[in-house]
């Protein structure tokens, strides 16, 4: 009798509230060795959409997410950037091992516009990861099609939003709250599947001077830039803020 529970409780749609799904999400190493042990699997979730909760805008979020961003353009996979509430500094980017050449900034003209996007960069299998940013709230039905395209394209999606949306309900698979802290970043789980985890983890900036990965400048032209026009509007401006 044991023998046969045992065998029912590793099929995948059977959900254990000890510990983490013991069926393990194919994942992206995200590279934190602080962030590693909260993560289901120990990285970004592949073929779904995590959702990132920020205190401000660079205040840490894109942090988390360079290291694996640089091994996937590095592994020949485009990134694309979709709506970033600020201009991304290339220089930053680029000494975080982020090739220049999979990289894709896309300035939506509307939210619709950035839905859109969103949902067809995450259909397309040549894309390792999309980052959307958010103003407005999600619908249910709208985050379920950006989760059913992350399926279909194989990819990490990631949609980026401010922390006072963290009471909404959300059907991605992963929810982390991001804030600064003195010396560096501080993360909440906010849901994952698998026991839940209470404690902040704290990830140490790297250094004491970090290179901001948000440019400023005044304006923003609409459309789509690949990475070399982006790369080369971003490092003409001076930057403000730090992610």
């Amino acid at each position: 009798m044991q023998a046969a529970l045992t065998e029912v409780l590793k099929h995948p749609a059977i959900w254990r509230g000890d510990g983490f799904s013991h069926a393990l999400p194919e994942v992206i190493d995200c590279q934190h060795a602080e962030l590693a042990p909260i993560l289901p699997g120990g990285g970004w979730p592949k073929a779904a959409v995590t959702e990132l909760l920020a205190s401000r805008a660079g205040c840490g979020e894109l942090k988390l997410l360079l290291p694996a961003l640089a091994a996937l353009t590095q592994a020949g996979k485009q990134v694309v950037l979709i709506a970033p509430p600020h201009i991304p500094y290339a220089p930053a980017w680029q000494a975080a091992g982020v090739d220049l050449r999979k990289l894709t900034w896309v300035v939506p003209d509307t939210e619709f516009d950035a839905l859109w996007a969103c949902e067809q960069s995450l259909r397309e299998p040549a894309c390792g990861a999309v980052i959307s940013w958010f103003k407005q709230p999600l619908s249910d039905r709208n985050a379920r099609r950006l989760q059913l395209a992350a399926e279909k394209g194989g990819g990490s999606g990631f949609v980026l939003r401010e922390a006072q949306h963290d009471g909404q309900s959300s059907p991605f698979v992963l929810r982390l709250g991001v804030e600064s802290v003195a010396g560096g970043v501080a993360v909440r789980v906010l849901k994952r599947r698998g026991a839940p985890h209470l404690r902040p983890v704290f990830l140490p900036h790297a250094t004491p001077a970090r290179r901001p990965v948000y440019g400023r400048n005044h304006h923003v032209v609409a459309g789509t830039a690949s990475a070399p026009a982006a790369a080369q509007r971003a490092a003409s401006a001076p930057y403000a803020y730090a992610g």
